[in-house]
């Protein structure tokens, strides 16, 4: 929509990262205008967040993507150790758990940034939704009423703006709001993305070389030809030309300078974990890496940013569509700070060898016990607890019974039907028996959390009202 040459959105998202780019899809199937811009001509063409935890794989199926995800995408290979050109043996770098009923997805999963980029997009024009590239925001200015964005295209106007523009954003900037953290490492870090030939490395490992100068390792990236490196410079800084990357594992490795038959890409970094003051200031939100910058280590820097935008798209939507308050989105802030300071501390411990990769790193245990919007328990479980998947008694999955944009209301115990029946936010369904939940109601929120769990349905009506869920016309 336009008026006076000011295009109109409800909500405009700035950056095409992984985190705008599955808020706009979860703003999408909502129903909620909304418009992604990036100020590159094209999606970022890396590797760099390669790691997708068993949390993100529920919340991609959710959205769409799990089959693609699957398609695409690989277990995390085994490490192989090597020492002065021999193998030394295996090691693994990640305590694997078998998929239970309650958790379907046990292991970490790999697939470059590049293609869940791609794959988000793909997934935002079937909504009928798009990218506006080669659009940077020059400025902004909040009202009452909402955001008038400045770009290198023309003026957005929108009720709220959501900075998903990484760590060097430009809103975060713009805004004022400080980023507070330490240098984790002060070694800089080579990121690249190399094809190798076939006959000088296999594709069985995730490859490890030891030596003075700083780890190197090799990961093959499933779906693909190509192998990310990554290598620590403890004195001197990378050299990212196709040359300087060849030449490096020439020197760190058994391979070739010619062995490297193409660098597709590469970069330098130097590992660092930071959070922003706020999440939240007037109409505007940040979310990935405009809220909260991570070491690698661990793989949960684009994980957290997922889920930041799955934790904020049901939250705008109920605002905007459903009538809930804008205090609401003051949640936002509120349960997900402490998360991503959370995960901060996790990969910084990690990064330095203080803590080893294991469930902690799935992000499952995640949630908002504490938080604002978490009311109740029955059963065996917490309002604010990740819902736990289960056997819906229908040849569905309880996840088949969630996925969607709206809440659903689970009976669990024989013979204890739902007190409401379904409407267009709310799906209501019983079971006899879930080990994972005990007896109960439980009112799971969008974003597959608890939001209200009890015994009896009292003051369930009070509490989903507060949210823009009208139960009495159920």
């Amino acid at each position: 929509m336009e008026l006076n040459g000011v295009k109109e959105t409800a909500v405009l998202i700035v950056g095409a990262g992984p985190s705008g780019l599955a808020l706009a899809c979860d703003l999408a199937r909502r129903g909620v205008p909304a418009q992604v811009v990036e100020q590159a001509p094209a999606l970022f063409p890396g590797s760099r967040g390669k790691g997708i935890q068993p949390r993100t794989r529920e919340v991609l199926d959710d959205l769409g993507v799990g089959d693609a995800v699957r398609e695409h995408g690989g277990a995390a290979p085994v490490g192989m150790v090597w020492e002065n050109g021999e193998r030394r043996g295996e090691h693994d770098m990640f305590r694997r758990a078998e998929p239970t009923e309650a958790e379907p997805y046990g292991e970490p999963w790999t697939m470059p940034q590049w293609r869940t980029q791609e794959i988000l997009l793909a997934r935002l024009r079937e909504l009928g939704g798009d990218v506006l590239f080669s659009a940077a925001l020059t400025d902004l200015a909040q009202d009452r009423d909402g955001v008038t964005a400045q770009l290198t295209t023309g003026p957005v106007r929108a009720s709220y703006l959501v900075a998903a523009d990484g760590g060097r954003s430009t809103v975060r900037r713009t805004l004022g709001i400080p980023m507070e953290g330490e240098t984790v490492d002060p070694s800089p870090v080579l990121v690249a993305d190399v094809r190798i030939d076939a006959a000088a490395l296999d594709r069985l490992n995730w490859h490890v070389f030891m030596g003075g100068s700083g780890y190197t390792t090799l990961c093959p990236l499933p779906g693909t030809a190509d192998f990310q490196l990554v290598a620590q410079f403890k004195d001197g800084a990378p050299d990212t030309t196709p040359e300087g990357v060849r030449k490096l594992v020439a020197a760190r490795t058994h391979l070739t300078a010619d062995d490297v038959t193409e660098v597709r890409w590469a970069s330098d970094f130097r590992p660092r974990a930071a959070l922003a003051g706020r999440f939240r200031a007037g109409r505007v939100f940040l979310a990935g890496d405009a809220a909260h910058v991570h070491s690698p280590a661990g793989g949960q820097g684009l994980n957290t940013s997922v889920q930041d935008a799955y934790n904020l798209g049901w939250k705008l939507g109920q605002v905007l569509l459903r009538g809930a308050p804008d205090s609401l989105l003051d949640s936002y802030e509120e349960e997900r700070r402490p998360v991503a300071a959370d995960m901060l501390g996790l990969s910084t411990r990690i990064h330095r060898g203080q803590e080893e990769r294991g469930t902690n790193t799935q992000q499952l245990g995640l949630g908002y016990r504490e938080g604002p919007l978490s009311r109740g328990r029955a059963g065996l479980l917490e309002a604010g607890d990740r819902a736990p998947d289960g056997a819906a008694g229908d040849g569905r999955r309880l996840f088949d019974v969630f996925r969607g944009p709206h809440f659903t209301l689970l009976a669990v115990g024989p013979g204890t039907p739902p007190p409401y029946t379904d409407h267009a936010m709310l799906r209501t369904h019983r079971v006899d028996v879930c080990a994972a939940y005990g007896t109960g109601l439980f009112l799971v929120r969008p974003d597959g959390y608890l939001g209200w769990a009890g015994d009896t349905s009292q003051g369930l009506a009070e509490y989903a009202h507060a949210l823009g869920l009208d139960l009495t016309s159920a």
